[in-house]
């Protein structure tokens, strides 16, 4: 009996060396866990600004000519609580609105600033959504399925103002989707992943006059880092035009071949593996067009435009 245990012993100590010896590989599978009953609370910022600015001879600027910047800034703090779950292990999720800022410049001018924390504005159409729920689905690769209801939240806003069309638009389903989706994690059938690992999908933007990109966005699993069964994974994301959409854009936009363009689009992921929750998201893109004038006048600098483009989405896990 004795020797048989030695035997056992002397077998495991074997196995372990050649697994030293060859190098262990950890593989993980990056997805979304649902639990009924589960409560998270949640922060998530999306901002989408442009700008333009006159950067040629005051002389030269035309007087129909007005820069500035355009775009909303909206700061979303949530709780979201897992009804149910199927067998596919998608979520029916509750979302309840706990604070909100939304912040709206036209041309350098505010027309809409809202602040949940603030007194004076609590009577806002804007602050009748705070403490309004509606419910989701979502997939265990982070996609936002459906909108399964948000019939009483819409209901509280109602009205023809300004900030009323603005509180309602926030529940539509395209910016609902756009709220709750993490499209860093990798498609469900990509179950097994080491670092090193990469997986990839596409993102479109319009940027008005400039025409629409297409971006390919590629994510690589960096390192996963912990102790124990507490462990974090590290995606990064850089992302390119996409270069079937860059021919199709010069094409259809006549200004393509009169401006340079300079532009970045990063993002980082990092995915609690131990609970299966996002600890934090976040993909910001840069870009920036210069157009000069072609044919300057000897001796003088160039007349010139510069448009920028920000887009930003960022989630934080808060509790």
């Amino acid at each position: 009996m004795l020797s048989g245990k030695i035997c056992g012993f002397v077998v495991n100590v074997v196995v372990c060396i050649l697994f030293l010896t060859a190098g262990c590989t950890q593989t993980t599978n990056l997805a979304l866990k649902f639990t009924p009953e589960d409560s998270t609370t949640y922060k998530v910022t999306m901002e989408s600004q442009r700008s333009i600015e006159w950067m040629g001879p005051l002389p030269e600027k035309p007087s129909s000519f007005t820069g500035g910047r355009t775009g909303n800034n909206i700061e979303t703090t949530f709780t979201q609580q897992i009804l149910s779950t199927d067998d596919k292990g998608n979520a029916s999720a509750e979302i309840t609105i706990n604070s909100l800022k939304f912040l709206r410049e036209i041309r350098d001018k505010v027309t809409l600033d809202f602040d949940s924390s603030r007194e004076k504005d609590a009577n806002s159409p804007l602050g009748k959504l705070i403490g309004q729920s509606y419910t989701i689905e979502i997939t265990p690769d982070g996609q936002v399925s459906r909108l399964i209801d948000a019939g009483d939240a819409r209901a509280a806003v109602l009205g023809k103002s300004s900030a009323n069309q603005t509180a309602i638009h926030l529940l539509s389903e395209d910016i609902v989707k756009l709220r709750h989706t993490i499209p860093a994690l990798p498609p469900v059938e990509m179950d097994k992943l080491q670092a090193g690992d990469n997986w990839r999908n596409t993102n479109n933007f319009s940027f008005g006059m400039m025409g629409s990109k297409s971006y390919e966005r590629i994510y690589t699993l960096q390192e996963i880092k912990g102790i124990g069964n507490h462990q974090t994974a590290v995606v990064r994301m850089e992302a390119y035009p996409s270069v079937e959409a860059a021919k199709d854009m010069q094409g259809t936009n006549p200004l393509s071949n009169m401006y340079d363009n300079i532009e970045t689009y990063t993002g980082t992921l990092r995915l609690d593996l131990s609970d299966g929750k996002v600890a934090e998201y976040s993909e910001k893109l840069q870009t920036e067009w210069v157009i000069a004038d072609p044919n300057p006048k000897a001796g003088e600098v160039p007349s010139a435009l510069k448009m920028k483009a920000t887009r930003l989405y960022s989630i934080e896990k808060i509790d």
